[in-house]
């Protein structure tokens, strides 16, 4: 829907609802594995220039056997079309387990538990691709499944992500800025033993139209503010939505990284 049809409709919403019913529905909404489908039309942004999906794509094509890591509840894994013929799914979250396999096993998917993020539980030398999308990035651990050759295609989700949610709550920072960037994971996963292809870092802006879609966020995204709760955070939480009563909107940075790395062949000597 274009920009100039959405956000009056939007506004006019908030300015119908309130603040109340807004986060009531926010929080009555379900949480369950990996989609924002519920913020449609309420928020929009935070895809870098880049589309992983169709990066993903072009890595499976050519796999024999391919590990997306902290897979959620499947939904971006399921849309990519045709999989290898062995294909895993790693999750560490117990909730989106379930989730992730009523979604995957049939397309042939084996969904793993993986609460120790440190841990991949796949043999040695196990697959051609590594997905990691938004994922824990254990590099040694990715360098150990990956075969000779094989490829890990990852982006990942910077220290610096809606900083700025945390400054408008008054909250502390989800992460110490600046300790997690490109330059961060391209050290461990050379440290690892694997050659980087391709990075690229960016900061795209994320908008919320109404304040209901800014607290659905925080659930499910519950690490960027930690013991998140509209009673908690009311007073600030009041003032932001006044602010977009007013502006239409409350935009962030977020902030995210791409990296395309690959294991070293058995005969690479460099």
């Amino acid at each position: 829907m274009p920009r100039q049809v959405l956000v009056p409709t939007l506004l006019a919403m908030v300015a119908a609802a309130g603040y109340d019913v807004l986060v009531g529905a926010a929080m009555d909404a379900p949480v369950e594995g990996w989609d924002f489908g519920w913020l449609s039309g309420r928020a929009e942004g935070s895809d870098p220039s880049w589309s992983y999906r169709e990066l993903a794509r072009v890595c499976l094509g050519s796999a024999g056997a391919g590990l997306d890591v902290d897979t959620g509840g499947g939904e971006l894994l399921a849309g990519l079309g045709d999989l290898p013929g062995r294909m895993w799914a790693t999750e560490g979250w117990a909730p989106n387990i379930a989730a992730a396999r009523r979604r995957l096993e049939p397309l042939g998917v084996t969904v793993l538990p993986a609460p120790e993020p440190e841990v991949l539980p796949l043999p040695d030398g196990a697959v051609d691709v590594v997905l990691n999308r938004h994922g824990r990035l254990a590099a040694r651990e990715i360098g150990r499944v990956l075969r000779p050759g094989g490829v890990l295609l990852t982006q990942q989700v910077g220290s610096d992500d809606c900083a700025g949610l945390n400054r408008a709550l008054g909250a502390p920072p989800a992460h110490r800025p600046g300790s997690w960037d490109a330059r961060a994971a391209s050290a461990a996963l050379t440290g690892a033993g694997l050659r980087l292809r391709r990075v690229e870092e960016e900061y795209p802006v994320l908008t919320f139209y109404d304040i209901g879609a800014l607290v659905y966020h925080l659930r499910l995204v519950a690490w960027q503010v930690p013991g998140f709760s509209p009673e908690r955070y009311g007073p600030a939480l009041r003032r932001l939505h006044a602010r977009m009563c007013a502006e239409g909107r409350f935009e962030v940075r977020a902030h995210r990284f791409l990296i395309v790395a690959e294991r070293a062949g058995s005969d690479d000597r460099s």
